[in-house]
């Protein structure tokens, strides 16, 4: 039995057997169905994430000492 998995690798997103072309620029909060793909947690987010990239994402991390709360 196969693993669904969801992934984004350069500008195409694969979830499943199907793939399609990545509407967002960096990955981050690549919508899917009512979700948001967050490719540092790699899982999905109920909200966007407030972040614009993942450099944005890093420095936060970096700056606070921890990871952002999951939402």
């Amino acid at each position: 039995m196969a693993i669904w998995r969801f992934s984004v690798k350069g500008n195409v997103v694969r979830h499943g057997g199907r793939q399609r072309r990545q509407l967002t620029r960096t990955g981050c909060n690549e919508p899917f169905k009512d979700r948001f793909w967050c490719p540092k947690q790699r899982w999905f987010m109920k909200e966007r994430c407030p972040f614009i990239n993942q450099r944005e994402c890093r420095n936060f991390d970096q700056m606070c000492g921890g990871r952002l709360a999951r939402m």
